[in-house]
C-alpha cells in the first residue's frame, strides 16, 4: 500500500513551554477511496527538534502493515537525522557532540528507526510555509495540540 505522511512540529518557540505536532497520513485503498488519518498530540518541556522527530514517529507507527511511505516534513534536521552519516556515527559507533556531551535525541532516532524498518521510506523535504496546502495543514494541526489543554510531559532527553 502506498501512505503519504505529512509532519509538523512546534514548540511555540519556547523549550520550556507547551509544544506540540500534527501528523496527516493520506492513503486510497484498494476500492480507490481516499482515506485520511490525523494524529495531533501536544507536550510541554521539549525541543522542536524533538517534536519533528515525534511527528514522524507517530505517523509510522500509525501503519499497521509493511507499506510504500512518502513522507513529507518541513525539518531539515528530519531529514538531516536520516543520512548515513549520522546513523553509521551516532547510533552505530557512539559518537559524542563534543568532548563529553551526549548526542541528542538518540532515544527517538532509535524508535524512529525501529518503526520505519518494515515500510520503504521516501523522505521528501517541502520548505514550510511556502503555500504547500499540506504542511500548513500540519501546522495547523501542531499549532492546535500546542494550545491545547491536555499536555503531557514528555520523556526525559537521553
Amino acid at each position: 500500500m502506498n501512505v503519504k505522511i505529512y509532519t509538523d512540529g512546534a514548540a511555540r518557540g519556547n523549550p520550556d513551554g507547551p509544544g506540540g505536532f500534527g501528523t496527516v497520513l493520506e492513503y486510497v485503498d484498494s476500492k480507490g477511496e481516499l482515506h485520511v488519518k490525523e494524529i495531533s498530540q501536544g507536550y510541554k518541556k521539549t525541543t522542536n527538534n524533538r517534536m519533528e522527530l515525534m511527528a514522524v514517529i507517530a505517523g509510522l507507527e500509525a501503519l499497521n502493515r509493511p507499506c510504500n511511505v512518502e513522507l513529507y516534513s518541513d525539518s531539515k534536521y528530519v531529514v538531516d537525522a536520516f543520512n548515513q552519516r549520522w546513523i553509521d556515527g551516532w547510533l552505530k559507533k557512539g559518537w559524542k557532540r563534543g568532548k563529553n556531551e551526549p548526542v541528542k535525541n538518540v532515544d527517538l532516532w532509535k524508535r524512529l528507526l525501529k518503526a520505519k524498518e518494515q515500510h520503504h521510506v521516501t523522505f521528501i523535504w517541502v520548505k514550510g510555509h511556502d503555500g504547500h496546502l499540506q504542511n500548513e495543514r500540519c501546522d495547523t494541526l501542531a499549532t492546535t495540540a500546542a494550545d491545547g489543554e491536555n499536555l503531557i510531559d514528555d520523556v526525559v532527553e537521553s
